[in-house]
């Protein structure tokens, strides 16, 4: 009830209380927005009183960005599918270019909210589709182990089928799609251009799986009481031997025809460095377009600023050359 009124009170906002007093009667209050970071606010319960404490992202012109769209659509074995569609600003919703961005996790989930890189592709005029495929956590129990040992199977048909939804709703142009994710949606986007080869026109490769065996031999100290539960969720390495070679898109290089970037941390102790050089290598030696990214100081993703600029510059560079997207970045020397 009290949520409930408070967001008659902010409409369009997802409102969050994040604190109160002792004898709750004041509260700190935080909103969500697809297009900001959203405000904090103290709310006095008592006297119903709302007063605006600060603006979190006030260099933002909410004016200029993107709407995030809650979508779903019916999977090709009858599973209904939830995500988000984000089309530029001001943009016909007709045969636009379209990046698809598949979590990472991927036990986890995409929500409505407000996301860097989703505006920042909006705003250079590609749309992105963000789905959450089976296996994604917040729809329920079953819906999450419908994607046990599914990595490349049913978990990225799902993906597949949101492309097919975007083309048959005339949403995307179906010769400018391309697909970007990572650490698991790394994977998903090698997964993609490796077992449908015809229906992306370029690929981004962020901090990704391409051999799900080395993955698994390979797993940071910290995660080893988790073992059993990965072989149980992706696979075992002896028992499903066929299954992970069949799903590993290194195993599958050679049907990869579009253009790829790949960006690794050389220091990532979740999803080696080797992962980016096993595809990048048998790429290369197959003549596919690759262009890569190490960076020596970086982890699991990049945290440095100069390294973040640097792939977001290049990466909207790529994405110009073979989507027809906009770039406002020279092209890299």
């Amino acid at each position: 009830m009290l949520r409930g009124a408070l967001e008659a009170r902010l409409p369009g906002l997802r409102v969050a209380v994040t604190g109160m007093s002792r004898d709750e009667r004041r509260m700190i209050v935080r909103t969500f927005s697809d297009k900001s970071l959203g405000d904090c606010y103290l709310y006095d319960h008592a006297a119903g009183r709302l007063e605006k404490l600060a603006e979190l992202s006030p260099w933002l012109n909410e004016s200029e960005m993107a709407e995030v769209r809650p979508i779903h659509f019916t999977s090709r074995d009858g599973l209904t599918l939830h995500g988000y569609l984000t089309l530029p600003k001001g943009a016909k919703p007709v045969h636009l270019p379209i990046v698809v961005n598949p979590h990472g996790g991927p036990w986890a989930r995409d929500v409505w909210g407000f996301d860097l890189e989703t505006q920042f592709l909006a705003n250079r005029g590609v749309g992105v589709l963000q789905n959450n495929f089976r296996g994604s956590t917040g729809y329920g129990k079953a819906f999450w182990e419908a994607g046990f040992k599914q990595w490349g199977g049913k978990m990225q048909d799902d993906i597949t089928d949101g492309v097919q939804w975007l083309i048959k709703e005339r949403i995307a142009d179906p010769k400018r799609i391309g697909i970007y994710g990572a650490s698991y949606g790394g994977y998903a986007a090698l997964a993609g251009l490796a077992f449908t080869p015809d229906l992306y026109a370029c690929g981004v490769d962020y901090v990704e799986v391409s051999n799900i065996f080395t993955l698994l031999e390979t797993l940071p100290p910290y995660w080893e009481l988790g073992r059993q539960m990965m072989y149980e969720m992706v696979g075992d390495p002896v028992k499903d031997r066929e299954l992970l070679k069949q799903v590993s898109p290194v195993f599958h290089a050679a049907n990869i025809k579009a253009p790829l970037l790949v960006a690794q941390g050389a220091n990532d102790p979740r999803v080696k460095k080797a992962e980016s050089d096993q595809i990048v290598q048998a790429l290369r030696q197959g003549g596919v377009d690759v262009e890569y990214i190490v960076k020596d100081n970086e982890g699991h993703r990049f945290h440095n600023e100069e390294n973040r600029f640097d792939f977001y510059r290049r990466m909207e560079v790529f994405l110009a050359r073979h989507l027809g997207s906009r770039a406002e970045s020279p092209p890299p020397t």
